[in-house]
């Protein structure tokens, strides 16, 4: 008979990697009366050793909108039930442990994820892991690593059975940033352990932080393949909205009335709901999982995929659309400016946003990062605001509206903040050159209104306003 993993209360809780999914799953662990501690584990790095500090003082290191998290994680560090540490030692105290660490493509030309972060935290915790934990792994991985890889290691580096000494699962983060706290709670939680028990207890982990959502439970490989596959499916489902958008743009009509069309057919078992076009998809997830999902086929296969020979995958060809828009906005600009009489080299570019979601500072694989390569290529002088992201590597960021946009030739929005949907046309016009061009990327703007003030418009599915005629109005200063 299999020996099993000691059962005790779940009372300490470790969680490695303080960012965008560490961070909220820790406050909200801290904040549940069933456990009484939780230890944030953090790299005294030099870009990320900052957030030690700021925590154990109750200051969240995220900007952009976050109900709840702030107070939320002011109150645990008042009642000391949360703390911070790059003392991986005190993983040997934990109960329970749980890794939310980035797994990015270190070049993007060869699509293989880089594990090293992940390996490193995967190692410091077999390092000071005592029988009878569990450990959950919560970063989106390629189906197959949990029972293959992470085993492994976590094997190797403690000297203990997985299965028999500890109990080891998969529980993918499911959440949005600007929502973090809100998805944690309501989200139902898929959970897929190395074998029933790791399943049962990392279920006895995350119930008491759920208020709305369930528990799902699967194997470690479904439960991998779930993240993966429905951040794929998204991506999908973008890239037939971007894709239907180009193709109204060429029959010169409007995308928009055609997706209310679409929408309006309802009945029983008819499904028709499409999602919105936009400048090119971008964050930590949708970026990368379809080729996580892909290599999983090999890493987790145990037959043979039985496919049409030669064929792309209808996965593949969708992420190839979505990383393609960005350089249709490129398109729309060099039609504008050409419209507008004026050449590319040399052009005044504003480019309005540069995280890849409304209202967040989040700009990992940002689309308006590829956008801008372009336009310096074309010779063009370009200028970025956003009014949450503070700095970018290699790239000077403003959030003065007014100093960006002064005598440029064109404004292009790439991202929905906010604060581009009260853009007033005339206010707008003063501060640009002669004939300029407006660039949407979002559908923020009423193309009308723009037009109307003088403008030349260009936006990513309104093939009904693209080639419209032109308004020459009398500059009054």
């Amino acid at each position: 008979m299999d020996n099993k993993p000691d059962l005790h209360p779940i009372r300490t809780i470790g969680v490695v990697g303080m960012g965008y999914v560490g961070i909220p799953s820790a406050v909200l662990f801290a904040h549940s009366e069933k456990f009484s501690h939780v230890i944030g584990f953090q790299r005294n790095s030099r870009s990320s050793g900052h957030k030690i500090d700021l925590l154990n003082r109750g200051i969240l290191p995220l900007q952009g909108e976050e109900p709840d998290l702030e107070w939320m994680l002011r109150e645990v560090v008042a009642y000391e039930k949360f703390t911070c540490t790059s003392d991986f030692f005190q993983i040997s105290s934990c109960d329970a442990v749980t890794l939310a660490i980035q797994t990015p493509f270190s070049d993007p030309t060869d699509l293989v994820p880089d594990f090293s972060a992940l390996e490193e935290g995967i190692r410091m915790v077999g390092k000071n892991l005592s029988p009878g934990v569990l450990i959950v792994l919560e970063s989106t991985i390629t189906p197959g690593t949990t029972c293959g890889y992470a085993r492994n290691l976590l094997e190797y580096e403690s000297g203990l059975k997985a299965g028999r000494d500890f109990f080891l699962a998969h529980a993918p983060e499911r959440v949005m940033v600007g929502r973090l706290i809100q998805n944690i709670r309501e989200h139902d939680r898929v959970v897929g352990g190395i074998d029933e028990a790791s399943t049962l207890r990392a279920t006895e982990l995350y119930q008491p932080v759920l208020t709305k959502g369930r528990i799902i439970p699967m194997s470690a490989t479904a439960a991998e393949a779930t993240k993966t596959a429905e951040n794929t499916f998204r991506d999908l489902q973008i890239a037939a909205a971007n894709q239907l958008a180009l193709y109204c743009e060429a029959m010169g009509i409007n995308f928009y009335d055609v997706r209310t069309g679409i929408n309006s057919l309802k009945g029983e078992g008819i499904t028709r709901s499409i999602l919105w076009p936009g400048a090119g998809v971008g964050g930590h997830c949708l970026t990368k999982d379809t080729y996580h999902l892909e290599r999983g086929v090999t890493i987790a296969g145990v037959e043979s995929l039985d496919y049409p020979a030669g064929m792309e995958s209808l996965f593949v060809l969708a992420r190839h659309i979505n990383d393609f828009m960005p350089n249709h906005m490129f398109t729309l600009l060099s039609r504008g400016l050409v419209r507008a009489g004026k050449d590319l080299s040399g052009a005044r570019v504003a480019l309005l946003g540069w995280s890849f979601l409304a209202n967040t500072d989040d700009a990992r694989n940002t689309p308006s990062e590829p956008f801008r390569n372009l336009c310096l290529q074309a010779g063009m002088d370009v200028k970025v605001h956003d009014p949450w992201v503070g700095e970018y590597a290699g790239v000077s960021i403003s959030r003065d509206l007014s100093e960006v946009v002064y005598g440029v030739d064109a404004v292009v929005i790439f991202t929905g903040h906010r604060e581009y949907q009260r853009l007033e046309p005339d206010n707008l016009y003063v501060l640009v050159s002669q004939k300029p061009v407006i660039v949407d990327g979002r559908n923020m703007i009423d193309p009308d209104t723009f037009i109307n003030a003088g403008f030349i418009y260009k936006g990513i599915g309104r093939g009904d306003k693209n080639g419209h005629p032109l308004v020459h109005l009398k500059r009054s200063y």
